[in-house]
This record gives structure tokens, C-alpha cells and sequence, in this order.
């Protein structure tokens, strides 16, 4: 039962924070790789603290072992400095998918009792 089993490690490249850079009149896209580094199929879905600065594309989806995925993260144009930045972050949440699951994602995984598990990655605003 894939439930029972702590989902593995996935790594995502920049490993620690996002930067985005100055002007922040127009919108900016910064493509971040999310990397399946454990030995199990996991489903995965991405989480802001400001949905409306912060976009993530694909949000969600399912990696096979080995498998990585390019998310764009874009960031919508904003007045710098009249706008509190400090909390601004993406959380990666995965966990294993269902034995027989077929690859296509589903929020229920999260749901469940099944264990989840969360990457924090900080947005950092260079002026």
C-alpha cells in the first residue's frame, strides 16, 4: 500500500530560493525543474502564499521515478517596495500515488491519511 510508505526525496533545481529581478513593471517567468528523485511514481502540486502576484504552470501533476518536469513561475507586475514581498514563497507538496493509480493527477491523494510532504521555496525580490 503506497500510503503506508514516507514518500521519497524529490529535488528541484535552483535547490533553496527563487530570485526575481528588478523592474517590476512587466511580468517576469523564472523556470524551476522538480526532479523525482525517489523510487516510487509521486503525484505533486504546487501552493503560493500570493496567488496574485505568483502563477505556477503546470500547478500539479504525477512524476515516475526519475522523472522531472519544467515549472514556469511567473510573477505579475507590481509596485516594488509599496508591497509587502518578505512572506512570498511556492510550497511543493507530494506524495506517493496509489498502487495501479493510473498517471493522472488527483487532489483525493492529498486528502487522505496518506503522508504529505512540503519543499518551501522563498522568493527573493532584487531591486
Amino acid at each position: 500500500m503506497a500510503q503506508s510508505v514516507p514518500p521519497g526525496d524529490i529535488q528541484t533545481q535552483p535547490n533553496a530560493k527563487i530570485v526575481f529581478n528588478a523592474p517590476y513593471d512587466d511580468k517576469h517567468t523564472y523556470h524551476i525543474k522538480v526532479i523525482n528523485s525517489s523510487a516510487r511514481r509521486v503525484g505533486y502540486g504546487i501552493k503560493t502564499t500570493n496567488m496574485k502576484r505568483l502563477g505556477v504552470d503546470p500547478p500539479c501533476g504525477v512524476l515516475d521515478p526519475k522523472e522531472a518536469v519544467l515549472l514556469a513561475v511567473s510573477c505579475d507586475a507590481f509596485a516594488f517596495g509599496q508591497e509587502d514581498t518578505n512572506n512570498d514563497r511556492i510550497t511543493v507538496e507530494w506524495t506517493n500515488t496509489p498502487d495501479g493509480a493510473a498517471k493522472q493527477f488527483r487532489r483525493e491523494w492529498f486528502q487522505g491519511d496518506g503522508m504529505v510532504r512540503r519543499k518551501n521555496l522563498p522568493i527573493e525580490y532584487n531591486p
